[in-house]
């Protein structure tokens, strides 16, 4: 009999063109392509039927049907990426290579067609947006590429912009096949059974006793910090056992509907992983998007956000609308700020990298609790004690010693109890509980990320990160152009690759140190600048018409000099980012990773230098080597170097480190938030003046996602700097400003809701990608942790007088020789840490111009200045005492024995405690253990069902298993 293909082909071949259907039959059919290849059934048998009949028996059977088109190249049919067709809010359906036939008269949700996530047929859900300009000249590139992309499988439209003619959109769908295949090669783990919790068996006596404790937690408040679970939804994934998606196996899968077996982010990660495959071009290095948008034939491309944000009906009655607006009101909304994250949706939505930023920054923030309250706790300590402590007594009662000046001429001789209100403050962060702090924080830096691994532990177990490896990497087309004449063959896959020589990589390594130890030097050019600056304007000032700045000129110089410096770290900034962008370049690394990773430890090492350096000289220069009055060190034989206050250099320190950790956390607020939301307002205000609020209002999805912000070319990198540039404020100088935890405190938990606020509603959503861990800012973490151990340890021996007290208590005090510190041990400790100097000794250029006359009718003989000298008239003028080298002893075992026991302390508590929680380990090992169970039941039920369908149709055999 003639075969029943040949009847369809004639009963097709008698159907009038496409271009005479009508747009109804045309839009139900989705046929633009004569060419067809099709495979039906063996048990339709018609040959002599006509087109209806046909039509009739394929939508019986149109779940087995598959209907593959080809292109027809004719005088009449429109090339694929022929865009004439194309008009605003007008869809061009430009591939059906994989799709399937729908059945006609089946009905689609009108919200499905409306709401810009869908093809035109409501049905086709878009996976990955691609933009480009009519006008862009790549196009026999992006024809080849969008060839190969239907090749793949994937469907495509087109669709201009609605506000710019010149813009096309180009919507991607994967269908379920092209899913399926790629799940499986790329290993993504889906759920395929629910996990079974087993209570651990407890004795009668625990049950009373968490029964009392149940009902007394009846009477308190419930958790608020935690969110209401019935706003959020039933994530899957997280309950059920996971393995990798196997297409052979998909029946021990829970597939309720294979729309939505992947989800969103895993559907746009599949596309992306296809489209970083394609061929754009012949030659084996012209593929992949990268290319393509770097040299410009593709505008942007992105995946879809889930709808609108906001919702006229509450979440509380209604539900919410999407993915997206349950993120809005349960994590981005300030409303919400003092609940916990609700990460696995976070996860689901941005993916695992993402997820796992906000996961170690809700890890940082709630780590900082106790920091901050042992700090709240110092400075309130300093509060109590500020009128018991015998030091700032003395000096505010002081008014009969008269201070020499800290400056050339114009500075005047001063009282030391002028100087009683800078005491005080300097007690509120210098007393006895601050060595304690430094003790307790060197510590918690490590117990936090000590502790951080072992959550991170968990979330990788929860999240499927376990036995995730990341593919080998591609190799940039940078490095591939550059050195594709030289070629060697990969050890792992085979294959021949461009090959970097080791003495050109060792040159460029070279010149790339050459550069960063040349921009390091700008910044001690900078810092020197900054010097120069105070031992100017600290005469100026003194010598001011105004009484309040000519009173304070110290206080005045340093306020000022901070804010230049801030002023100066800025621009800075913005100069360092293009040399470390020049460097990274040159060394010509091969992978994206390896140049993450060396962009980022340059841009750190820059900005860390940067921000810290004028602290540093604050910290351990100032006031250091000044010489003394009579024979003053000078920069450049001109300028005198600057004094400490005579209260001590740290009020000075706290005024940096308070000046630049607040402003700098609110400019970097204002640059992640305020400034996207200025660019969207202005995108905004032009479409409304153009095109109208309502017009506005009915602009599909990718219209709204495409006019929001693109993500930071670096992803990451920018809010991992931050936190970690203030991870390092808040432990390599907390000796010396306890509240730097507070502030951070108070600066993340308004951080974490900046950020979510920022991805959720103001940048178009980033590609779902997966990660282990935080990557290099793990290491450079414990950089900082084993630095702050040794600068805290400087800051109590050298910059405040722990030690110099200390030493006066046991030695020269009251109480010598008794083994007592107390505050009546301290008596007289002020005189006599302070040196006689001649007033007639002064150099020239150093003698004020007043003679001190106005403290006691004549004209002073002596003044008094910090250090530990002989007097005037004795065998050695201005030598140092014995005093002074018992003080410079303590102070170099103070550090030695510090930094020995709080390293002791940290390497104690890092073997002390396992990366692997105990309780995780053992959940491991059942769940590998009952995945094997699993797997084997099923495929025995499998193997059953078949035996009973084989014995039900009379087939059976001998010698079965099982």
């Amino acid at each position: 009999p003639e075969s029943p293909l040949a009847g369809f082909s004639t009963a097709l071949s008698q159907t009038p063109s496409i271009s005479s259907i009508s747009s109804e039959g045309r839009e139900d059919l989705q046929v633009n392509r004569l060419e067809t290849q099709i495979w039906i059934k063996p048990d339709i048998q018609k040959t002599d039927v006509d087109f209806s009949e046909i039509l009739n028996a394929i939508q019986e059977i149109a779940k087995d049907v598959n209907i593959f088109f080809d292109e027809l190249e004719g005088v009449n049919s429109p090339s694929k990426d022929d865009d004439s067709l194309l008009h605003h809010g007008n869809l061009t359906s430009t591939s059906d290579d994989a799709s399937r036939l729908e059945v006609v008269g089946e009905e689609v949700p009108d919200k499905n067609k409306t709401n810009g996530l869908y093809f035109r047929d409501g049905k086709c859900r878009i996976d990955y947006i691609l933009v480009y300009r009519k006008s862009n000249p790549q196009t026999e590139k992006r024809e080849v590429f969008e060839r190969n992309i239907r090749a793949e499988g994937l469907q495509m439209e087109k669709e201009s912009s609605l506000t710019n003619s010149d813009i096309i959109f180009v919507k991607l769908h994967a269908p379920w096949e092209v899913l399926g295949k790629y799940a499986e090669l790329m290993n993504v783990r889906m759920p395929f059974r629910r996990k079974i919790y087993y209570l651990h068996r407890r004795y009668k006596f625990m049950n009373r006793i968490e029964k009392q404790i149940s009902r007394f937690r009846g009477w308190l408040p419930r958790k608020p910090m935690k969110l209401d679970k019935e706003t959020l939804p039933d994530l899957e994934e997280n309950d059920c056992y996971t393995a990798p998606f196997s297409q052979q196996r998909i029946h021990h899968f829970i597939i309720h509907n294979k729309d939505t077996f992947f989800n969103n982010a895993t559907r746009s990660r599949i596309v992306h992983h296809i489209l970083q495959r394609v061929k754009y071009e012949e030659g084996k290095n012209k593929i992949g998007l990268n290319r393509l948008l770097s040299n410009g034939s593709y505008e942007a491309a992105f995946p879809l956000h889930e709808g609108s944000y906001r919702s006229k009906n509450s979440i509380k009655t209604h539900g919410a609308e999407n993915h997206r607006h349950l993120l809005y009101e349960c994590w981005a909304s300030w409303g919400v700020w003092y609940k916990y994250q609700p990460l696995d949706l976070v996860r689901r939505y941005f993916g695992e990298k993402i997820g796992l930023y906000f996961a170690w920054l809700g890890w940082y923030t709630g780590m900082l609790f106790p920091a901050a309250f042992i700090g709240l706790f110092v400075f309130l300590y300093g509060v109590t004690t500020l009128n018991h402590c015998q030091v700032s007594k003395e000096v505010c009662q002081a008014t009969d010693i008269i201070m020499c000046p800290i400056c050339d001429k114009y500075c005047p001789f001063m009282r030391l109890s002028d100087s009683c209100i800078y005491a005080k403050v300097t007690h509120l962060f210098d007393n006895g509980a601050t060595v304690f702090f430094a003790v307790f924080m060197a510590v918690w830096a490590t117990v936090f990320l000590e502790f951080w691994k072992r959550r991170r532990a968990v979330i990788a177990y929860d999240w499927d990160l376990i036995d995730w490896e990341e593919e080998e990497e591609e190799i940039r087309p940078q490095f591939e152009a550059k050195y594709s004449k030289k070629e060697r063959m990969n050890p792992i896959s085979g294959k021949p690759e461009p090959y970097q020589a080791f003495a050109d990589k060792c040159s460029r390594l070279i010149v790339s140190a050459s550069g960063i130890f040349f921009m390091i030097c700008v910044v001690i050019a900078a810092v020197f600048g900054i010097v120069i600056y105070r031992v100017v304007t600290v005469s100026t000032f003194a010598a001011f018409k105004w009484a309040l700045i000519r009173n304070n000129s110290q206080v005045a110089t340093t306020g000022t000099a901070v804010c230049i410096n801030f002023c100066i770290i800025m621009l800075l900034n913005v100069l360092y980012e293009k040399v470390a962008l020049f460097l990274t370049n040159l060394e010509q690394p091969r992978t994206e990773s390896e140049w993450e990773n060396s962009f980022t430890l340059k841009m750190f090492l820059f900005q860390f230098v940067n921000l810290n350096s004028s602290t540093f000289y604050i910290a351990f220069f100032l006031g250091r080597f000044t010489g003394h009055p009579g024979a003053y060190l000078r920069l450049i034989n001109r300028w005198r170097l600057e004094e400490c206050h005579p209260s001590g250099c740290l009020i000075d320190l706290c005024m940096q480190m308070g000046i630049i950790m607040v402003l700098k956390q609110t400019w970097n607020n204002f640059m992640e938030l305020g400034y996207p939301l200025i660019q969207n307002w202005w995108t905004r205000r032009k479409l409304r003046q153009e095109y109208g609020t309502q017009r506005k209002t009915s602009f599909p999805q990718w219209e709204k996602d495409y006019n929001l912000q693109p993500m930071n070319a670096y992803g990451l990198f920018d809010e991992y700097l931050e936190m970690i540039l203030q991870f390092g404020f808040t432990t390599i100088f907390v000796a010396a400003f306890p509240l730097a935890p507070l502030l951070a405190l108070l600066n993340n938990i308004i951080e974490i809701r900046l950020d979510a606020y920022k991805f959720v509603t103001q940048w178009r959503r980033p590609l779902a990608s997966r990660a282990k861990d935080i990557g290099i800012w793990y290491g450079i973490l414990e950089g900082i942790g084993i630095l702050s151990v040794i600068t805290n340890a400087f800051v109590i021996a050298v910059t405040s007088d722990f030690i110099p007290r200390l030493v006066y208590a046991y030695k020269y005090g009251p109480c010598a020789g008794q083994g007592e510190a107390g505050q009546k041990c301290m008596v007289g400790y002020v005189n006599a840490s302070l040196s006689v100097f001649l007033v007639s000794d002064f150099e020239n250029r150093s003698e004020p111009t007043s003679n001190g006359s106005e403290f006691s009718g004549s004209p002073l003989k002596y003044c008094r200045y910090r250090d530990y000298r002989d007097p005037p008239h004795s065998p050695v003028p201005y030598g140092y005492t014995l005093q002074f080298w018992h003080v410079l002893a303590a102070r170099l075992a103070f550090i030695i024995v510090f930094e020995h026991l709080v390293f002791c302390i940290k390497h104690l508590i890092s073997y002390l405690i396992p990366d692997l929680p105990k309780d995780l380990r053992d959940r491991m090992r059942r769940e590998k253990y009952l995945i094997q169970e699993m797997m084997y039941e099923a495929e025995l039920e499998r193997l059953q069902k078949e035996r009973k369908e084989r014995k039900r149709n009379g087939k059976s055999y001998h010698n079965e298993w099982p």
